[in-house]
């Protein structure tokens, strides 16, 4: 399959080509650093790229963060929304809002849409959790809705999976033609596990884990150069798997994004990404947070709880990824 299919428009007919007239460009040479910056609360995480085909435009949901908002515990980084930002170029992002996401009464708590386009319709799986919790505790659950234009959503169901602790749902077709979910388990030692369907409605999950060599999260699955690959934030910038056939995965040595960048807000490691495919060129966005110093709330990590988007572009090299950060740093400033 490989590069007969643009992850980016999430079809595939056969072995036909995508409609290039139809595919989105983007211009990686002058985009802004960082890409964009929450305007409301400061905290733009979790991000996920979309092309959106009815108004042509990229739609970049995220994590809307209160990173800003002084609250109890871990109040700030729950109670978050799903923030939308567009762009006719790929290059200046304007915040158009928030989601509205209605699956029962009050102020609750969405973290890390993935969003995928088939047959006309656009499917969201979040993680949910009810309420503003103030610590950890608490279940979490991914839900999954769908819309005809990424506006206007409709409550498909919750989805049962190994546990109700899960976060961070990644869906990706296999060569078979069946759609795979991966997803952080948080009660099975934070490993990633997966989940099958036909149809994208009925999920089965299974009972052993995708990935146990260590605990993670945020898991991405894209095919690019006639392999699949895997991200995952492993709390040390991003871990790195290939796969033939998205089965079975094979560690990289050196992950990604592991220490500073050189480019405006980019000195710390990345986060919690996405990557979309455009052509023949693959773009990794993530998420990037801000030194301590001068910020008023901090995460007790050493850094601040503030987060901004940052992009960059993805090579490989001796068959493994790399991503060089700082290619277009005398390029771009701050905007």
């Amino acid at each position: 399959m490989g590069s007969n299919w643009n992850p980016i428009l999430e079809e595939r007919v056969g072995d036909a080509e995508p409609d290039r007239e139809q595919s989105p460009s983007f211009a990686i040479e002058d985009a802004p650093a960082p890409l964009f910056r929450d305007p409301i609360f400061d905290g733009a995480a979790d991000p996920s790229m979309a092309w959106n085909h009815e108004t042509e435009e990229w739609w970049m949901l995220y994590t809307q963060r209160r990173a800003n908002v002084d609250v109890p515990g871990k109040g700030w980084i729950h109670g978050s929304d799903i923030g939308v930002a567009t762009s006719d170029d790929g290059r200046r992002f304007l915040y158009r809002g928030t989601l509205e996401l209605d699956i029962e009464r009050g102020h609750n708590t969405y973290w890390a849409p993935e969003i995928l386009h088939h047959e006309g319709t656009y499917h969201l799986f979040v993680s949910y959790l009810r309420g503003v919790p103030q610590t950890w505790e608490g279940n979490r659950y991914i839900v999954h809705f769908t819309s005809p234009d990424l506006w206007n959503w409709e409550f498909e169901g919750r989805l049962s999976l190994t546990t109700e602790y899960v976060i961070d749902p990644d869906v990706h077709r296999l060569p078979d033609g069946t759609w795979r979910m991966w997803y952080k388990d948080e009660a099975n030692e934070s490993h990633i596990y997966t989940a099958d369907s036909d149809d994208l409605f009925e999920w089965t999950a299974s009972e052993e884990p995708a990935l146990d060599d260590k605990a993670q999260e945020a898991p991405i699955v894209f095919e690019w150069r006639d392999r699949f690959w895997q991200l995952t934030d492993s709390w040390d910038g991003l871990s790195v798997y290939r796969s033939p056939d998205g089965e079975e995965w094979e560690a990289q040595p050196d992950g990604l994004l592991t220490g500073e960048g050189q480019r405006p807000c980019d000195d710390f490691q990345g986060g919690h990404p996405d990557v979309f495919v455009v052509g023949d060129r693959a773009y990794i966005l993530y998420h990037v947070h801000q030194p301590a110093a001068g910020q008023r709330y901090e995460t007790g990590m050493g850094k601040a709880r503030q987060t901004v988007l940052q992009v960059a572009e993805l090579e490989v090299e001796d068959g493994w990824l790399v991503c060089d950060r700082d290619r277009y740093a005398g390029d771009v400033t701050e905007e």
